[in-house]
């Protein structure tokens, strides 16, 4: 297993996928129905930065904190130059404090991957942890690895079946495929093998082909076929 489920290799990997992946961009669409906010994400969707960035940075400065959030984004994805990743920092830590979660789940992965700075493992978990108390999936996602590997937190495995166990009744496979394997062996839970089955099985429908093959074979421990009835012995031959 990686430290991490999310792994990027620049700041700019990771502010796309942070927001501005189509979906997330129609979620932020549907979250403000502010027309000044519609018409900065409809200036950034026309890659015309300069605008987006002084219609995010007018709304920023009033204290909204989808504003602050989108040109933190666009510092740390460096379509504003120079970029600045301080002043990325302090507004993700604006819109955070408003309770705006994806900005939670922001500076989770900012202080994780060491953004502009060193990695500050302790303050990337705290801010995961408001995250995935908020409910944001990769969240919880990566709180429940943190706590599995006893990175950035004291390693507690029964913290990390719990959050894995939240994640994966969202139907994401790689915390069903995990929480199967917990169960299977007694990590972090008290073994179940008929819950692993449980897990495995939803995890092989959502595509894992590891996850279908630990199914069939758990199950059939669990339920093994009842074994042939003996052959009668062949009656001894008379005497002549």
């Amino acid at each position: 297993m990686t430290p991490s489920f999310l792994t990027f290799c620049s700041a700019g990997a990771l502010a796309a996928a942070l927001l501005f992946s189509s979906t997330a961009r129609a979620q932020l669409s549907e979250e403000s129905p502010n027309p000044q906010v519609q018409k900065a994400l409809q200036a950034y969707e026309q890659n015309d930065f300069k605008g987006a960035r002084r219609q995010f940075e007018v709304l920023a400065r009033q204290g909204l904190a989808v504003a602050q959030f989108n040109l933190a984004m666009m510092h740390i994805r460096e379509e504003i130059t120079p970029p600045n990743l301080k002043l990325a920092e302090q507004l993700l830590l604006k819109a955070a404090k408003q309770g705006f979660i994806r900005a939670e789940y922001a500076l989770g992965q900012f202080y994780d991957l060491g953004v502009g700075a060193k990695p500050d493992l302790p303050r990337s978990v705290r801010w995961m942890a408001l995250a995935a108390e908020h409910g944001h999936p990769e969240a919880q996602m990566e709180y429940a690895t943190a706590h599995y590997l006893g990175r950035g937190t004291p390693l507690n495995k029964a913290e990390a079946a719990k959050w894995f166990r939240e994640v994966a009744k969202t139907g994401e496979v790689g915390a069903q495929y995990l929480l199967a394997s917990m169960y299977e062996t007694g990590d972090g839970v008290a073994q179940d093998l008929r819950l692993a089955l449980y897990w495995y099985q939803n995890a092989a429908l959502n595509g894992d082909i590891a996850a279908r093959i630990k199914a069939v074979e758990l199950d059939q421990k669990l339920d093994p076929q009842p074994a042939p009835t003996p052959a009668a012995p062949a009656p001894a031959a008379k005497p002549v």
